[in-house]
């Protein structure tokens, strides 16, 4: 199978790239900048490019919508309301009509659980996208999933994250490691293989946790840090030395519905960070694929 990934060069796409050709499929890796890693293929060009699409999509047997202008662009400013609509509208609108014109079916839509807040640039052009991405599922009866992970940018990314720490302390509020995103995503790519949808799903993906739903309601009842300790007490020396609180109440996104399409079960926990923690300090583990 030959997978296209927009943004294929980005931290997703990289993820991905390596799980892709683990599976034994190809990786189409479309995106304006090389890759720093080698696996699967290259292709150089933008989403914003209406014939470079039609030329790269014939062949493709599934599109991974990845390409956007994120949270952390608008955030740091990088990017203005200009830029978040052509690349997240324009450029969307672009890639599924030239899937509409290839006779493409099979695409999955990366949005986010930042659609949920209309106010940001962020949220309105992923809600804008969510909007295309159910026309052309509708109208046009192409085979669409839209996935909507929470923020999943990796610890090895050091523009965001400087330091493991770093990483750390926006994990602890409630967040998802971009290996489970990639799992939900390949696990989409299976469902769109086997069947044909006769609903536009719109999927949210969140990480792994060891506090119940019972924890949360009676979240340090016995006293400040008393939910993390019940967990986690082996480690709450360790937490206090770099700054983590333990009374932060994460906020968990209900994945029912995800387990119920997918079968998806995300591995990735508090209990996984740390154990990282302890075992390699602030540099943080060796970057896992």
């Amino acid at each position: 199978m030959k997978i296209l990934l927009t943004g294929g060069s980005g931290n997703l796409g990289t993820v991905l790239a390596y799980q892709i050709e683990k599976r034994g499929d190809t990786a189409l890796r479309f995106d304006l900048y090389e890759p720093t890693d080698h696996h699967g293929e290259f292709i150089q060009g933008s989403i914003l490019n209406r014939k470079r699409l039609l030329e790269i999509l014939p062949n493709t047997d599934c599109i991974i919508h990845i390409a956007a202008w994120h949270g952390y662009h608008e955030f740091t400013k990088k990017k203005d309301v200009y830029e978040f609509w052509d690349l997240n509208c324009t450029g969307t609108f672009n890639l599924f009509h030239a899937a509409l014109e290839t006779n493409i079916k099979n695409i999955i839509f990366i949005s986010s659980e930042a659609a949920s807040n209309k106010d940001g640039n962020y949220g309105w052009t992923k809600i804008l996208g969510e909007k295309i991405a159910k026309r052309y599922f509708e109208y046009y009866h192409l085979n669409i999933l839209t996935l909507r992970p929470r923020a999943f940018i990796p610890f090895w990314n050091k523009e965001v994250y400087p330091s493991f720490i770093d990483w750390a302390k926006w994990f602890w509020k409630g967040a998802v490691h971009i290996n489970d995103v990639a799992q939900a995503i390949l696990q989409g790519v299976d469902l769109l293989s086997a069947k044909k949808l006769d609903q536009h799903l719109i999927l949210p993906v969140d990480g792994a946790y060891e506090y119940t739903k019972a924890d949360l309601k009676t979240w340090d009842a016995a006293g400040i840090g008393t939910t993390f300790k019940k967990y986690y007490e082996k480690y709450y020396d360790l937490a206090i030395q770099y700054d983590l609180n333990p009374s932060t109440k994460p906020t968990i996104l209900d994945i029912s519905s995800t387990q119920k399409w997918l079968n998806y079960i995300p591995h990735y926990s508090l209990m996984n960070l740390l154990e990282e923690l302890s075992k390699y300090g602030e540099a943080g583990p060796p970057i896992k694929l």
